[in-house]
């Protein structure tokens, strides 16, 4: 889809545009602009940024690489014609528009996260193949929560009552939420975030809204937007929406499933399929690969501290890597479908993952099961807890696994690596100087 930024805003009276790129933590950082002037900067290589920004951590801290110091030279900010969109919540008509970042000599930034998916989507092309993806996004409505030493409580419904029992799939524990879900709904069709099913988590106030399948890249940058529009809604109804792997003590945590099928870039195929409509040996070989690769590729899959607690056994999320037919304690799960719809849905990502980098590395483990010909294991049919964990139990695990890992590095980039690297154990750093409520609890007077 080819679109002429100059004539989208000048039919819509845009006033302002919000020039967005996703950061390592899918934080949405960038500039915004009055049209005109964006559009002069579109035109001459104006709309900088320091490339420090791809190295912040999520408490806005700078890594300490020498090429990465704040002070350090820019690059410039290249506008996704086709991803520009309205931002539904203001009152003056404003524009967002999604943009790749380039070093001044035309090369794209390495450490970029959607250069991260780009670079592997470019893998599977040269092979003749398309990557067709269907995210599916749990998060936790809270109360406003203005002090973080609090635990957080689930908010307050039309009802006015909070939601203390868990109340999978309520259609009623739905609608106490009923004009936030309609805002957000109203949001994304204004946006076209292409969002299908809204079903009610097993946590208190915890929801998880579907996605229609689609490429790889358009669901990445929809999937980047819907969580800062289910955010921005939520705000507007004076609550909390938060994507965190594991928010409440008490509560399962929220993961980002990834159903995941490829198909021929010519016929539009299935390749998961073969003739006889069983299991193709091409789908056989992409769970192998997620099965040898997603474990030295969890620190894109859990990204902090907090994501490894939910990665526990009973608790809705995997703890090991293997997969099974319709099977919802394993890391791999393979819907029951027709061939044309087979899929492998990846159970391991959190909701806290950047989409970018979760998107990437998903399809960096299947595309090496394809080119190295991994056979997967037997398929499990009882419960995959019953079976040893293998998945990485902490961040420092994550990173020596990814580290070790050259395949990996060689697909998703070494600087990428190396940088995410440096982020995840500053971040990890700082955690460490968190004293927590169950320190002072349980050894301030014991030990």
């Amino acid at each position: 889809m080819t679109v002429d930024l100059e004539a989208w805003i000048r039919e819509r009276r845009i006033t302002e545009v919000e020039c967005l790129v996703s950061d390592l933590s899918g934080i949405a950082r960038g500039k915004i602009l009055p049209a005109q002037k964006f559009l002069r900067a579109t035109r001459d290589q104006g709309l900088r940024l320091p490339e420090s920004i791809f190295g912040q951590t999520v408490t806005g801290e700078y890594i300490d690489e020498i090429d990465l110091d704040p002070r350090a030279s820019d690059v410039f900010l290249r506008p996704v014609a086709e991803t520009i969109r309205m931002v539904p919540w203001y009152a003056e008509p404003t524009a967002q528009v999604i943009h790749d970042a380039f070093y001044f000599d035309g090369t794209p930034v390495d450490i970029a996260a959607r250069h991260v998916l780009r670079r592997v989507l470019d893998l599977y092309a040269e092979k003749g193949w398309t990557p067709i993806v269907a995210p599916e996004l749990e998060f936790f409505l809270v109360k406003v929560n203005e002090d973080p030493d609090y635990p957080l409580e689930p908010p307050v419904g039309r009802s006015g009552r909070p939601e203390t029992a868990r109340q999978a799939y309520g259609i009623d524990a739905v609608n106490e939420f009923d004009p936030l879900f309609e805002d957000i709904y109203d949001y994304c069709e204004a946006q076209e975030i292409d969002v299908d099913t809204l079903i009610h988590e097993s946590g208190a106030a915890q929801m998880e809204i579907n996605f229609n399948h689609g490429e790889a890249m358009s669901l990445a940058d929809q999937t980047f937007l819907f969580k800062r529009t289910v955010r921005q809604a939520a705000l507007d109804h004076k609550i909390y929406a938060t994507f965190m792997a594991k928010p409440m003590q008490y509560e399962p945590g929220s993961s980002m499933h990834m159903h995941i099928s490829v198909v021929d870039s010519e016929t539009g195929e299935n390749l998961f399929a073969g003739k006889d409509g069983k299991n193709s040996d091409f789908f056989l070989n992409f769970i192998g690969g997620l099965q040898k690769y997603v474990p030295p590729s969890m620190a894109l899959f859990a990204p902090y501290v907090n994501s490894y607690r939910r990665l526990v056994p009973d608790s809705d999320a995997p703890v090991n890597v293997h997969w099974g037919v319709d099977n919802r304690t394993t890391g791999f799960r393979v819907p029951v479908s027709r061939p044309e719809s087979r899929r492998v849905e990846n159970r391991v990502p959190g909701a806290d993952a950047n989409p970018y980098l979760a998107f990437a590395a998903s399809l960096a483990c299947g595309y090496l099961g394809l080119v190295e010909q991994l056979d997967p294991s037997k398929p499990v049919e009882g419960s995959a807890y019953n079976l040893a964990a293998n998945l990485p139990r902490h961040l420092e695990d994550a990173l020596l696994r990814l580290n070790r890992s050259k395949p990996l590095r060689d697909i998703l980039g070494q600087r990428f690596i190396n940088v995410l690297t440096q982020v995840k154990e500053q971040e990890s750093k700082a955690y460490l100087q968190v004293i927590s409520a169950w320190e002072r609890q349980y050894l301030l007077l014991n030990v």
